[in-house]
């Protein structure tokens, strides 16, 4: 049988979130993500991430209370989210991180869409790890 679709690409995530102001504001101040559409009723928030979105939804809230608890120590919402960012400039993008109290790992290497590129991880205000991912290294030729 032939799929009768292709993926494209991420369209969006939603984050189950504790403090729905506070990671607005960190999505928006941290990464430059731009609030699109608030549904305040609902308790969900989508932002602007490049050719994607990612959905913000209060733990507290109607369309968040469906998911339970919200995430601890013990649990997660989602594993991480990557981000493809250009220019990838390691000191750059850590030294904003700093500016904010964060702490990202060291850029290493790793596979993504595009093949394998410099990439560092980091968690936003619910313990979610958000990754960004700079372009493809050229792999050589066997």
């Amino acid at each position: 049988m032939t799929q009768p679709f292709a993926v494209q690409r991420i369209d969006h995530i939603v984050f189950r979130v504790r403090d729905l102001e506070t990671s607005i504001d960190f999505y928006h101040a941290v990464l430059g993500c731009e609030i699109v559409r608030r549904r305040d009723p609902l308790g969900l928030v989508h932002l602007r991430a490049g050719a994607s979105m990612i959905d913000l939804i209060s733990v507290g809230g109607p369309l968040g209370a469906r998911g339970g608890a919200a995430a601890a120590a013990e649990g997660r919402n989602a594993d991480h989210l990557c981000l493809r960012v250009e220019p990838f400039d390691e000191a750059a993008i850590a030294a904003h991180l700093r500016a904010f109290g964060i702490t990202p790992t060291v850029a290493a290497i790793n596979f993504g869409a595009e093949g394998d590129g410099l990439s560092l991880y980091f968690a936003d205000p619910d313990g979610n790890a958000i990754e960004l991912k700079g372009p493809s290294h050229a792999m050589p030729v066997d």
